[in-house]
């Protein structure tokens, strides 16, 4: 059967590799089918160099990573009402350790002292209670395509801009 392929569409990113080591296998090239009778069956884009973990999957990380610091902001606005020596001994430990790799905190909260053990553990509680109940999903999606196309327009109208002022002199 005779191969077809895709015809190139005009594009602002450099073309494809062709050949080599550096390219994906075919089941993971939307843009390159085996034969006639192949259809494109993936409807998404290609995004290399993610390993083994998706896009998607480095984004639940890094908000995995951010319900931590939500959480942690959350316990520390509460025990500073109602508890201040908890809350000292909390603004302590963050001078120290840092809430980047939310798990890592939690644990190494839970290892200080039994103080300490306690409040890591009403962490973990407020973050699962955050992300379960608080958290709006469907106004994440909805500010993050409009923020991608807000900035999107203001580098083009940026790069405008400037062109056609230079051009102008």
């Amino acid at each position: 059967m005779a191969s077809h392929r895709i015809p190139p569409s005009p594009s602002v990113f450099p073309p494809k590799p062709q050949g080599g080591a550096s390219r994906p296998p075919l089941s993971l090239r939307p843009w390159s089918t085996r034969s006639a009778s192949t259809t494109l069956q993936c409807h998404k884009m290609y995004v290399p160099g993610f390993g083994e973990a998706s896009p998607e999957a480095k984004a639940a990380k890094h908000l995995h990573d951010f319900f931590t610091y939500v959480a942690v902001r959350i316990v520390i606005a509460q025990l500073e009402s109602y508890n201040e020596e908890a809350y000292a001994d909390m603004m302590k430990f963050m001078e120290n350790h840092s809430v980047d790799d939310g798990d890592k905190f939690c644990a190494d909260l839970m290892r200080e002292s039994s103080n300490h053990k306690a409040l890591a553990l009403r962490i973990l509680e407020v973050r699962s209670a955050y992300c379960k109940t608080d958290f709006e999903w469907d106004n994440l999606q909805r500010l993050s395509q409009k923020m991608v196309e807000d900035r999107n327009t203001k580098v083009m109208r940026d790069y405008l801009s400037e062109t056609t002022m230079k051009s102008e002199n």
